[in-house]
């Protein structure tokens, strides 16, 4: 057991230093960095898409997909005119820094001022792998029950903002909105909290004006 903890240790140790060379590479240039992290199902590509769509319209974009298999995710970003690396993990159920790396040789970030990252749909092992991005975002939605941030709370409590999507389904799921703050409040007090449907549009504005605005502190830091 010891060797194994060590193993890991080291593992993340070397994850650190690539993300730490990520971020002082996107810092160099000028590029705001959003990770999006949920268990699968939850409507990260859909809220990437509906996001995007407003954000283009004032900032230069691009995104990098992670997934295990497919470049599903990937073409749906493509159809918009965005930029869009996919890396497949063949299998890991995460994206590491490493990853992300690699997939920055194919962007022309230089160009951009924002970049969101998609990670692999598990609220587990992408909590512990820093991949140099400036905000960490989860998602959870309706469709999942309430207590997901006390199920998987190191996810939730590394995350600056929790985005709680599929709110036009209420009506039809038994999921108590005010109760899945609180749990969420409980692990992270400091998270910021959107309702959001992919559906409707609802919340879309807000959280863009949201990412906006911490893209603008970042930059006059």
């Amino acid at each position: 057991m010891a060797k194994v903890f060590t193993l890991e240790q080291r593992i993340l140790k070397r994850n650190s230093e690539v993300a730490e060379e990520n971020r002082r590479g996107f810092d160099a240039q000028g590029v705001f960095v959003v990770s999006l992290a949920s268990s699968p199902g939850s409507g990260k590509t859909s809220l990437l898409e509906k996001s995007l769509a407003l954000l283009r319209e004032e900032l230069s974009v691009g995104v990098v997909e992670g997934d295990v298999q497919t470049d599903r995710d990937a073409r749906r970003i493509e159809a918009l005119g965005v930029p869009v690396v996919q890396v497949v993990t063949n299998g890991t159920c995460h994206l590491d820094a490493q990853m992300v790396q690699g997939a920055l040789a194919h962007l022309e970030t230089g160009r951009m001022e924002l970049l969101f990252i998609e990670n692999v749909g598990n609220l587990v092992c992408p909590a512990a792998y820093d991949l140099g991005e400036h905000l960490r975002i989860v998602l959870s939605s309706t469709t999942e029950g309430e207590d997901k941030p006390l199920k998987y709370p190191a996810m939730f409590r590394r995350s600056q903002a929790m985005v709680l999507n599929k709110i036009d389904l209420l009506p039809y799921v038994p999921f108590d909105l005010a109760e899945a703050r609180t749990m969420a409040l409980r692990v992270n007090p400091s998270l910021e909290i959107f309702e959001t449907s992919c559906t409707t549009g609802a919340g879309i504005p807000e959280f863009c004006q949201w990412i906006v605005q911490k893209l603008s502190e970042t930059s006059a830091a």
